[in-house]
């Protein structure tokens, strides 16, 4: 394929790169076949783009290994772009069931309540209706008690015997149904008044889910839509939590309305009604208790003690391998807290996970609101739990992107990039190492590789969380920004790192750090400078068999000048020859001149003394100030060699030319 051609085929699809080659204003690693992927996913591509590197490689006549890595790398990249929009979904709902918790939490409309449900469930299922159906135990049936996006009126009154419809078999087994085409199923038995009234709505897909108190059902969730649809496992969970949100509402309005008819019948009920009156005024005080400790972000132990306090018990939180497993798993099937000897045990899950309980300690006798009560507790419990967790994903999200946008220099603002950094407890005034990390598992698995570029990925994340630094995953690892303590320097702060990151993912870890720099919001392109020159103390690292240790360029001697991104000259000089150059000028001696007369001459005190036209002992002399001056070992091959380099550098760079025999 032509030139022209292949220009045009890139052009088609605005921002993909040509496998092999960078984009002008990109840094992407030459040859790197996660390059036009990592771009797609940054711009939030469409999935069809993420087939045009791979044509594209194919239409060049590229290597097949290099296409097999491009096909392999779009895999990866299509599972991270299915994995961050999963994560949107699950935040998402999560979201709206923290808002419907909210809602059950300070009641007052059970109508309002159930059609808030409703509503919600709708949205993110994303159906055309959802509907919610309650048990009459008096008429024996069961009738439509809220509606989203019915337009039928017929469907909107409908009465259902016990046992009919999809929600009857719903019902009768007290587990979720679907049907993707509501007529051809036989699993449930059609009347003619259901049918006529699905009919009506124009459904066809058909999801029900069963709202329980206890082990019984009071009534049915739906969610269905006009056209065949697939229900996917995750939507049936996120209906069946809405559902149980449902029961939970209606369980709170009826304990209400025992408590106002306790109330009201003072005389048949006097000793009841007090107790009852005071069960409440401790759920109301919790409720109080509990709604301050999240709106200041109190912790999970913090709602144990609220809840210790109001129940006059011992309240904790436990982890759940601590907990009895069939009182456990009772109180999560059932929804309820249970009994369990002398304690009272509520699990705390999300979503069907669980997450752990709150044990209520030595109070076999528990008054029915102080049971739920407890319960309520757990489930603000869950929503911290959640809240943290999606915190602490959120806060390494939003660190990996201010480092990605550091790298790749998009902005160049420093005030915007100082604001984001503060608020990530972060100063980029400070001075900072960029470190490139890598894991040395040797599998040849590509799940077991990922799982450990992840684990890395996570242990960097926290450890630049307690270091005010970044980290974000790039280029098959990790890259870090740390800040340099006083006295540090980038070897030290790599070897710690190799070392920690190492400890955390149970495997060795090789770290490839930058020189220092600074300062990076006036200068964001000197991240990606440094970045490079990690990159390259990394691969120096490996290549040398040092894999699982920590480096800086400045720890490979004179190489470090071709691994240093910015050619550190003057240090390197500084750091061979600093103390010659010193001592001559302080004294108007000349060891510098003698130093390279004597190399020149092949390290022979003989020819150096003709060179310079001086006595052999006087040569001796100097000499031996050198090596007082350097060290003993500053005629070994390997010093020599860093010694003439720095003296030709120190030439070179103070513009005399160099002597003849040079």
């Amino acid at each position: 394929m032509s030139r022209d051609h292949v220009q045009s085929a890139e052009r088609a699809v605005p921002g993909t790169v040509t496998p092999g080659r960078a984009r002008p204003g990109a840094h992407p690693v030459s040859g790197s076949a996660e390059t036009p992927f990592l771009e797609l996913l940054a711009r939030g591509a469409p999935v069809e783009t993420y087939e045009q590197p791979v044509l594209l490689a194919r239409a060049e006549g590229l290597p097949p290994e290099r296409i097999t890595a491009l096909e392999q790398a779009k895999l990866l990249a299509l599972r991270v772009r299915s994995e961050l929009e999963g994560r949107r979904r699950r935040e998402a709902e999560l979201s709206a069931l923290f808002e419907t918790a909210h809602d059950l939490a300070g009641l007052r409309d059970l109508d309002a309540v159930l059609q808030a449900i409703v509503q919600r469930a709708r949205s993110l299922l994303g159906t055309d209706v959802a509907y919610l159906s309650l048990n009459d135990p008096v008429r024996g049936d069961t009738y439509m008690r809220v509606t989203e996006g019915s337009v039928a009126a017929r469907f909107q009154q409908l009465r259902l015997g016990m046992g009919e419809g999809l929600g009857g078999l719903v019902a009768q087994t007290a587990r979720p149904y679907v049907t993707d085409d509501y007529f051809r199923d036989d699993r449930f038995q059609h009347t003619h008044t259901i049918d006529t009234g699905v009919r009506d709505e124009g459904l066809v897909a058909i999801l029900g889910v069963p709202l329980m108190l206890g082990p019984h059902v009071i009534g049915v969730l739906f969610a269905a839509d006009r056209r065949a649809r697939v229900f996917e496992r995750e939507q049936i969970a996120l209906l069946g939590s809405f559902a149980a949100l449902a029961a939970a509402a209606i369980d709170t309005a009826n304990l209400l309305a025992e408590t106002r008819s306790a109330l009201a019948d003072l005389e048949r009920a006097n000793e009841i009604i007090q107790d009852r009156s005071g069960a409440i005024e401790r759920a109301s005080e919790v409720h109080d208790r509990l709604a301050e400790l999240v709106l200041r972000g109190g912790g999970v132990h913090d709602v144990a003690a609220a809840v210790s306090q109001v129940l006059d018990g011992t309240v904790e939180f436990t982890e759940a391998a601590a907990v009895p497993a069939r009182a456990l798993e009772s109180s999560r099937a059932e929804g309820h807290a249970v009994r369990h000897r002398d304690d009272w045990i509520a699990a705390v899950t999300a979503g069907g996970e669980l997450l752990g309980a709150l044990v209520l300690r030595g109070h076999p006798g528990l008054d029915p609101v102080d049971q739920r009560t407890l319960e309520r507790a757990a489930m603000v419990t869950s929503l911290l739990l959640l809240a943290r967790r999606s915190a602490a994903e959120a806060e390494q999200r939003v660190r990996g992107e201010l480092l990605d946008d550091l790298l790749d220099a998009r902005d160049r603002d420093p005030r915007l990039l100082r604001e984001r950094a503060a608020r990530l407890h972060a100063d980029l005034d400070a001075t900072h190492a960029v470190l490139a990390a890598r894991p040395e598992g040797g599998t040849a698995d590509a799940d077991q590789e990922a799982d450990a570029r992840r684990r890395l990925w996570a242990a960097a994340s926290h450890l630049a969380a307690t270091r005010q630094g970044l980290a974000a995953a790039r280029d098959g690892g990790t890259v870090l920004l740390l800040p340099l303590a006083p006295g540090d320097t980038a070897t030290d702060l790599a070897r710690r790192t190799a070392r920690h990151l190492g400890t955390a993912v149970h495997e060795p870890v090789t770290v490839g750090a930058s020189a220092p720099v600074e300062p990076l919001a006036a200068r964001p392109d000197t991240v990606a400078a440094a970045y490079a020159e990690a990159r390259r103390c990394l691969d120096a690292l490996r290549r040398l068999g040092r894999s699982g240790d920590g480096a800086a360029a400045e720890d490979f001697g004179f190489l470090g000048l071709l691994l240093a991104g910015e050619r550190d000259i003057a240090g390197f000089v500084d750091r061979t020859i600093g103390q010659v150059v010193a001592y001559d000028e302080r004294r108007g001696t000349e060891l510098l001149r003698t130093l390279e007369a004597y190399f020149a001459s092949g390290m022979s005190p003989a020819r150096t003394k003709d060179d310079l036209h001086v006595h052999v002992n006087t040569v001796a002399q100097r000499l031996e100030r050198v090596g007082r001056l350097l060290g003993d070992d500053w005629q070994s091959p390997t010093r020599a060699l860093e010694i003439q380099l720095a003296l030709r550098l120190h030439r070179l760079s103070a513009g005399a030319p160099p002597s003849a025999r040079h």
